[in-house]
């Protein structure tokens, strides 16, 4: 009786152990489902990249500014006269932003990029010009310019109507502005305007409408001494980015943001030569037009719960077991592991084709169902494949609530966890080695005979 116990015992532990393994090997597979995951969405930010090109860019919006030649008389080793040409950079002392944003979708086979139209008017003045003097410089009031820019000039589909002190001004292409940052190198190509006064009035007023496109978000640099900005738009999850925050309303599919900056609010001097760098992209701020629903990322989120479901699955495959004396192969056990693992390569591709929210549903009916019917062709009982069925369906639904609720998928994991192990150590201490049949105390015997 002893000995007979003893071997079951040691079967029994050698079982957990080669069950302990298997879940450790299947965590192979659902690395490279991770791997093939990351791919995918690589594949897919370089789809999109490529609709964005041909579109435009992410747009960063910095404007007006007031340029101004000066020169500097000196002299070179051979005692020669020269002039040193430089530009002075003066911003708006007062400037009013109002942006109509009207976002699209572009698909590309099973790809989708978030485009966008923008219709951006924008007030302001420059003020004291008129005492703007440098020591031992020559100031060329005549060749003064008022620069726009923008990061991709692709995106502008019209010339911007551009009035200066009421006067309409046509605007050229210009050159190349560095937005230096601490963080990254920035450019905006310039839309140049002419102003050829001989003297410049103490006060110019602008007063320009322009359209923009671009793709995700729109940006802006606070340019003005005094800056407000005001964005509208259609769109359910935009997101404010930058170093502002602003006054916003979300409501349904529109959105209402405005910003109040003023000039000790940024890092950004009043006026600067280009002998200097001013760090323009530190204080930037717009809206990004993310995706309510990224499916990449709920699919890597939902990989990484592999090790919980099929420790889980394989926990119930044991328990029924030892409850119902049906013996299970390790066998029987990789078929179950490689199902569990295929499902997420199952939400994978439904999630590209139908979204993720439809496309967990079919994976997981399709799991469960696969692996209940296989379960009861092995044990033939209605009640033990129906239990298991149905924590199944527990798991998979606890799964996407977890999905669904990222900022909160800690606590409820964890809670989660806790009652699983509580309910584990209460099953298992049910289950006890049963007593052996007559058949094996007799061959028990006959053994210690021998």
């Amino acid at each position: 009786m002893d000995t007979l116990k003893i071997k079951r015992s040691q079967s029994l532990t050698l079982k957990m152990t080669a069950i302990a393994f298997l879940t450790l090997i299947l965590l192979v597979p659902a690395m490279m489902i991770r791997n093939l995951i990351s791919e995918r969405q690589e594949r897919s930010r370089e789809t999109v990249q490529k609709i964005n090109d041909k579109w435009s860019r992410p747009q960063t919006l910095c404007a007006p500014l007031l340029l101004v030649p000066y020169t500097i008389a000196k002299i070179d080793k051979d005692s020669m006269p020269y002039y040193e040409a430089h530009t002075l950079h003066l911003t708006p002392k007062e400037l009013k932003i109002d942006v109509e944003l009207t976002p699209e979708e572009r698909h590309y086979g099973i790809y989708k990029a978030i485009l966008y139209r923008s219709y951006i008017h924008f007030t302001g003045n420059f003020s004291g010009l008129a005492n703007l003097k440098m020591d031992n410089c020559e100031i060329h009031f005549e060749k003064a310019q008022i620069a726009i820019g923008v990061t991709d000039l692709k995106g502008v589909t019209q010339n911007p109507d551009m009035k200066i002190n009421n006067i309409t001004r046509e605007a050229t292409v210009g050159g190349e502005m560095q937005l230096a940052s601490g963080a990254m190198n920035m450019s905006v190509k310039n839309l140049i305007v002419n102003l050829k006064d001989e003297i410049l009035p103490d006060i110019i007023n602008f007063d320009c409408t322009m359209q923009l496109n671009g793709s995700s978000a729109i940006s802006f640099i606070p340019i003005g001494q005094n800056t407000v900005v005001t964005v509208n738009g259609q769109w359910p999850s935009p997101s404010f980015i930058g170093e502002f925050s602003p006054e916003s309303t979300v409501d349904k599919e529109q959105f209402n943001a405005t910003w109040h900056i003023l000039s000790f609010n940024r890092e950004i001097p009043d006026m600067w030569s280009d002998t200097k760098t001013a760090k323009l992209a530190d204080s930037s701020f717009g809206v990004n037009l993310i995706e309510p629903v990224d499916h990449y990322q709920q699919n890597m989120r939902s990989v990484k719960y592999a090790l919980m479901f099929i420790a889980l699955t394989f926990t119930v495959f044991f328990f029924v077991e030892m409850i119902t004396k049906k013996r299970i192969t390790v066998f029987q056990y990789v078929l179950v592991g490689i199902a569990l693992i295929l499902f997420y390569s199952l939400l994978l591709s439904f999630s590209e084709q139908i979204g993720f929210g439809w496309a967990y549903l079919l994976a997981s009916i399709a799991t469960i169902s696969m692996i209940a019917i296989y379960f009861y062709s092995l044990i033939k009982q209605n009640l033990a494949t129906f239990i298991l069925a149905s924590i199944m369906t527990s798991l998979y639904a606890f799964l996407y609530m977890i999905l669904q609720v990222e900022d909160s998928a800690l606590l409820f994991g964890s809670i989660f966890l806790f009652v699983v192990l509580g309910i584990v150590m209460f099953v298992s201490n049910k289950i006890k080695l049963e007593k052996p049949t007559p058949i094996e105390e007799e061959s028990v015997n006959l053994t210690n005979v021998e």
